[in-house]
């Protein structure tokens, strides 16, 4: 069995707490009037380069980390887990003992693959998948008319929703000319019936996206969509597609023009780079981007199992952020891209990091015996700075930030106004705000005073192409994985999700027609008293 000791059981843990006291008298205002300190404290890749100068950590800090990524051996399960070993359980309790193999849907451009078996199944999907493409670019996919189709609407929720969401958002100047893709998953019918209203249906294609087929959200979406191709004359087999499990109930080809498989190894929240996105994104960018993208999220995958936390990027934004939570006590991150194409990332990056390390149990069954997952939360810069920077810069509660930019802009359009441009002053922007929560502003007006001291870490690309969102995408999923190995919790179930299903499904059950009627409320509040809440 490979080594599974979490942060309570290291030796070093208890440096790290003395480390933590003061916190070693480091004043970031002090250290910072010293050049040498931005320059050194960086970790390089060729795609995003991680700058954590303004971080209250130094030298020893940096030592005692890296000594706990070793004691932790949080590289070894990482390459475990690619490998194939299984790391869905709890040891002595029944949980779904799956293989977590995420990475294996981007591991296909290495002649050695590190988990072959995986990466073969990974190629045969894709193989579809450019077939699929291709059938639709040259028309012999099309509509009843003989129109190419134009348009995707991705029906999903949760991970089926939110990372292919967020993906699609973040690289819009990159998609293919006339093609358009929309999102539906609220079983809120308004979102389904907003969605419907914004597409010509006879031109679109949905993509139903289930590992199980059986999602209710999901299927009460599809019947609604499968409901309104009917009334505008059109075939809902001929328009609808399907991602799920190999065998499920939605795997049937009399209901849907096509169907792509995900695999058990794959969870919903990791499941960007599987068919859950790549049906959509090759849809919208085209084969050759959705490598680029897939090609980038691999030699992340590659980088995160350097053992030294100075090469490899997504490892140390991991202990960063145990050094802030654990021993600095800081309860929320704050991630705030200074890019409006990465406006829903950190609504993906809540779903990934709270579902994922939101725990209080080991892996060996035991009551966790430190804090595991922060809160994470954000918006994109500068909007942010006119909203909640405030109690950032000034309140009682210290937000570890880390900080998201580019050099350029994705369009390359721009202009100067008042002797510069509009992406320079949002760099600049970025930039003295990382350098303001670190040194603060000392004044005699208590209400003009800035404490600083608060810690921040920016990650720095030179565009936001394809391939650096497959890295900066697999760089935040190995963090969350990381940490979760740190804290020695089950990052890939999800139970915390099933018992307000349960009790929805009761629900359910006793409303049967309730809403819409008269004296609902008075009906409402009966079937409360009635439902049984235990599960």
């Amino acid at each position: 069995m490979m080594n599974r000791t979490g942060i309570y059981e290291a030796k070093v843990f208890q440096e790290l707490v003395e480390a933590a006291k003061s916190p070693y008298d480091l004043s970031l205002a002090g250290a910072l009037e010293n050049d040498e300190r931005l320059k050194k404290y960086i970790c390089q890749t060729d795609m995003l380069n991680l700058f954590y100068g303004t971080e209250r950590v130094d030298e020893h800090v940096v030592d005692l980390l890296q000594r706990l990524a070793d004691e932790c051996n949080l590289v070894g399960q990482f390459k475990e887990m690619r490998r194939g070993a299984v790391m869905n359980n709890i040891q002595g309790h029944d949980s779904e003992e799956r293989q977590v193999l995420h990475t294996a849907c981007r591991d296909l451009y290495s002649k050695t693959p590190v988990q072959p078996q995986a990466t073969a199944q990974a190629k045969r999907e894709m193989a579809k998948l450019e077939q699929f493409l291709v059938e639709i670019e040259n028309g012999t996919i099309c509509n009843s008319a003989g129109e190419k189709f134009d348009t995707m609407i991705q029906v999903g929720i949760g991970g089926s929703d939110l990372g292919p969401r967020a993906i699609q958002e973040s690289l819009k100047p990159f998609g293919l000319e006339g093609r358009a893709v929309k999102f539906v998953s609220n079983v809120d019918p308004d979102d389904v019936a907003s969605v419907l209203g914004q597409v010509n249906l006879s031109k679109t294609l949905i993509n139903i996206v289930s590992k199980s087929g059986s999602t209710l959200e999901t299927l009460t979406n599809e019947t609604l969509v499968r409901e309104a191709l009917e009334k505008a004359g059109l075939e809902p087999a001929a328009h609808c597609i399907a991602v799920t499990g190999e065998g499920s109930p939605m795997d049937n080809p009399d209901n849907y023009l096509r169907s792509f498989y995900m695999y058990d190894y794959i969870g919903g929240r990791y499941s960007v780079t599987s068919m859950v996105g790549a049906v959509m994104l090759g849809f919208y960018l085209g084969f050759e981007r959705l490598q680029e993208f897939l090609r980038g999220a691999a030699e992340m995958d590659e980088i995160a199992e350097k053992p030294d936390i100075n090469k490899n990027v997504p490892l140390l934004l991991a202990l960063l952020g145990v050094w802030n939570h654990n021993f600095l006590g800081h309860a929320t991150v704050a991630v705030l891209p200074y890019s409006q194409a990465l406006t829903r990332f950190p609504a993906h990056l809540q779903q990934c990091d709270m579902e994922s390390n939101g725990k209080s149990v080991r892996r060996n069954g035991k009551t966790l015996e430190t804090k595991s997952g922060p809160i994470i939360w954000g918006e994109p810069g500068t909007n942010g700075q006119h909203a909640f920077y405030q109690l950032l810069h000034q309140g009682t509660e210290i937000v570890p930030i880390e900080f998201i930019g580019f050099l350029e802009n994705q369009y390359g359009s721009d202009l100067q106004v008042k002797g510069t441009t509009s992406q320079e002053k949002l760099l600049a922007n970025l930039l003295a705000q990382s350098v303001a929560f670190a040194t603060g502003k000392k004044d005699v007006n208590p209400n003009k005073n800035f404490s600083g001291n608060r810690p921040n870490l920016i990650l720095l690309g030179k565009q936001l192409t394809p391939r650096v969102m497959g890295a900066l995408l697999a760089a935040y999923e190995a963090k969350i994985v990381f940490q979760g190995f740190a804290w020695d919790v089950n990052s890939f179930d999800q139970e915390g999700v099933q018992l307000g299903k349960v009790l929805a499904n009761r629900f359910l059950d006793l409303m049967g027609g309730v809403v819409g009627n008269d004296g609902v409320e008075k009906q409402l509040l009966e079937i409360v008293q009635e439902a049984e809440f235990t599960s």
